[in-house]
């Protein structure tokens, strides 16, 4: 099933993977959002080769996937799955990925303290940008 979600009032396709219960998300889509980006396929291109060279291993992790386009066609697009994005998230240096960085901090905190305290309950909730992007 492939759909649109909004994200701060734009558009980001995604697919579900019914198999596996994974949604998929186009990457390009949210760089464009984040960065602000004119030309949000060479930013992925340079984003790519980066982390490439850093030895990431996100690289190895995108999957490409037919989406529809805004001509109304379908192109192979990197996509990655909920945990992916998020990693890919953090390698943009934008004033706009920043709360996404601050709220991955926080939760993984907080999930430190709960493996040291285990009768700790985790009291952050998934902000609703993210339950909106699902």
């Amino acid at each position: 099933m492939n759909s649109i979600k909004l994200f701060e009032s734009k558009k980001v396709r995604t697919h579900w993977d019914e198999e596996n219960e994974i949604w998929y998300f186009s990457v390009v889509d949210v760089i464009e959002i984040l960065t602000g980006s004119s030309i949000p396929k060479r930013y992925w291109s340079d984003l790519k080769k980066k982390l490439s060279k850093e030895g990431s291993q996100l690289y190895e992790k995108i999957v490409q996937l037919k989406l529809e386009a805004s001509d109304g066609k379908k192109y192979a697009t990197d996509c990655l799955d909920t945990p992916n994005l998020l990693r890919m998230i953090q390698s943009i240096p934008s004033p706009n990925a920043e709360p996404f960085k601050q709220w991955l901090a926080k939760v993984g905190y907080e999930r430190m303290q709960e493996i040291q305290n285990p009768e700790m309950k985790c009291s952050q909730k998934i902000p609703q940008v993210l339950l909106d992007a699902i």
